[in-house]
């Protein structure tokens, strides 16, 4: 008990230091271009024994990924003299040590290793010779057993020569080329990303608006900040759109930080006044990947309001140490990608035509999921931490992270619902303006919510047994995605002999070629099956992720080759004759499928409202 009574007092020494004396933390980009980063903090402590911790789950990632793997070199001196640190046998991203008497900081010195190696959101590749991504995240170490909002930090980064920078951080100098920050919160900072580079543009984006918002763009070369007017009003029609849905914003200011270039991971990471978006290149100055890419700055923007602002209990944790619960990932996400999807094109950067193609691929990838029949909706959500790293062939099978797109078939269920048990007089626009705009405009802050809050919060917007429609849709097992929201939106899914314009923009930007709704394969341009859809024809002939189609029907293959293949055998009973390597070995597979090519498509039902047009609708003009 005396020991319990002492670490206590300790913690509290630390609180009420830290309260007065905020950590001081330098980082030193210079050496980005390299791959390595260095940082330096300053950090209060107390006489005695000592922890200090490096972040491990990381908000947005909903897993606890850390990047501990890529600290280097981390020194702790007190007074000049060098202070033995020993991690802990048990948590790998705590280190204790004791402090002299007389002591009130140490300095702490580490280098962080920027080099991919295969890691997720940020602790992949983050630089290139011209660019850098500053995550604070993975710079800091803090003490344990303290709430994140409580500790303050004064943060400062030096750039490289010539580079420029965007961050929703509140400069409070410029010396040379270290800049420095006003203080805040460790929450707020590890939630405040830097974008850094020598070929940098910001561009203003509804300017009338209050408070400000702002496109910042790196890229590895000038030529690919050249986004057209056209798309820098998309994005201000995004802006404003967002607050005649939300009718609150909980920032001082926004920042959408932008990195075009194939040297760093390719992601979109939210944080509460900006977001961490990592594209191809040529995504603003290509049409085509404009397209592809364009739900990620909605997507991300929204993440403000619904997962930022609005965060389910089990995410809201006091600090990076303690472990989240990803049980409310199908609203934080699920949410997130319905809402993201409309504003998209409510903003113009989808037509209705291209939003409709869209969302038929995502009901037919979601309905050609045999692994709902054993892990149901809300399984994917919590074993989260573990399926985000998971992915490729059979994952129709295994499951993934499927609260995204199945998640939005559900709320768009949930929309239609309302607007057909309310005569379009409420939808999810009331709710969303009800639920994420709580206390209209704040600062940043964090309102949690449990599932019961959102089943009120719906009954307040319509009354419905929400409890049992939403229960009914995580916990089933049925092999039929939830497809109701499309038939109450005045549409049903169908399948076509040619791609939707969704699917022929997603087929050319990859190497694979679809045969999923048909033969239920994915074979690359070179013949390798990179997935087989589970107990479906191909799976039943034989067919394994791996093999490589050597020969369709006697000829080499060629993908056309296997469409007059399907064409062909369309009304007649004659097989489908398939050669295949498998590990250096042959053989013969025949699959007697007659039915053509299929591709998804949304078709119109007859005699009803059209409420996916509603939902579309921009709320502003």
């Amino acid at each position: 008990m005396k020991a319990v009574c002492c670490s206590f007092a300790i913690l509290f020494a630390f609180q009420v230091a830290a309260a007065q004396t905020p950590i001081t933390l330098s980082v030193d980009l210079r050496d980005a271009p390299k791959k390595i980063l260095h940082a330096t903090e300053i950090i209060p402590v107390t006489p005695g024994a000592n922890t200090l911790v490096y972040p491990k789950w990381i908000p947005g990632e909903h897993m606890p990924s850390g990047p501990i793997d890529n600290m280097a070199g981390l020194m702790l001196t007190a007074g000049g003299q060098r202070i033995q640190w020993l991690r802990d046998p048990v948590d790998m991203f705590a280190f204790h040590f004791d402090v002299p008497s007389g002591v009130t900081s140490v300095e702490v010195k580490m280098d962080w290793l920027a080099t991919p190696n295969g890691g997720s959101f940020t602790s992949g590749g983050s630089t290139s010779a011209n660019l850098a991504m500053l995550s604070w995240n993975t710079v800091v170490l803090y003490p344990q057993g303290v709430k994140s909002a409580d500790v303050m930090v004064t943060p400062a980064v030096t750039l490289p020569t010539g580079w420029k920078f965007g961050t929703a951080l509140e400069s409070t100098g410029i010396e040379r080329e270290t800049v420095t920050f006003k203080t805040v919160s460790l929450e707020q900072l590890i939630d405040s990303p830097v974008l850094t580079g020598r070929y940098f543009r910001e561009i203003p984006l509804a300017p009338e608006v209050t408070p400000k918002h702002y496109l910042d763009m790196v890229a590895d070369g000038p030529e690919d900040l050249a986004v057209s007017q056209e798309h820098v009003d998309q994005f201000s029609k995004l802006v404003r759109e967002t607050g005649a849905l939300y009718k609150s914003r909980h920032y001082t200011s926004y920042h959408f930080l932008v990195t075009l270039s194939d040297q760093v991971l390719h992601f979109g990471l939210e944080h509460h006044q900006s977001s961490d978006d990592r594209v191809e290149p040529p995504t603003f100055v290509s049409d085509e990947k404009f397209v592809l890419s364009g739900d990620l700055l909605p997507h991300e923007f929204t993440h403000s309001w619904n997962g930022k602002y609005r965060r389910p209990i089990g995410l809201a944790t006091p600090n990076y140490q303690e472990p989240m619960v990803g049980d409310g990932l199908w609203v934080y996400e699920g949410l997130t990608e319905y809402l993201g999807d409309v504003l998209t094109a409510r903003s113009g950067i989808w037509t209705p035509e291209l939003y409709r193609a869209k969302l038929a691929t995502v009901a037919a990838n979601s309905n050609n999921r045999p692994g709902r029949t054993w892990r149901n909706l809300q399984d994917t959500a919590r074993m989260a931490q573990v399926l985000y790293n998971v992915g490729g062939p059979f994952d129709n099978w295994r499951r993934g992270t499927d609260f995204y797109d199945e998640g939005e078939l559900l709320w768009l269920d949930v929309d239609t619902t309302i607007r057909k048990l309310s005569g379009g007089k409420r939808s999810m626009n009331d709710f969303a303006a009800a639920f994420h705009g709580l206390n209209g405009n704040t600062a940043p802050r964090v309102v949690p919510y449990t599932f019961e809050d959102v089943v009120t919060a719906l009954n307040a917007v319509q009354p419905h047994d929400w409890s049992a429609f939403l229960r009914e849709r995580l916990d089933t097992n049925r092999a039929e995605a939830p497809l109701g929201g499309l038939e109450n939106g005045g549409w049903t899914l169908v399948y076509q002999d040619h791609p939707n314009p969704w699917s022929s923009l997603e087929e050319g930007d990859t190497e694979t070629v679809e045969f999923w709704y048909s033969l239920g394969l994915r074979i690359g341009q070179t013949g390798a099956v990179s997935d087989v859809l589970h107990d479906g024809i191909a799976d039943k002939a034989g067919f394994g992720p791996g093999m490589k189609v050597v020969a369709v029907n006697g000829r080499e293959y060629a993908p056309d080759l296997l469409r007059a293949a399907l064409v062909e055998a369309k009304g007649t009973k004659q097989p489908i004759e398939f050669i295949v390597a498998n590990t250096g070995f042959y053989k013969i597979l025949k699959v007697d499928y007659h039915e053509g090519e299929k591709f998804p498509a949304l078709e119109r039902l007859p005699n009803t409202a059209d409420r996916l047009d509603e939902i579309l609708r921009p709320l502003t003009r």
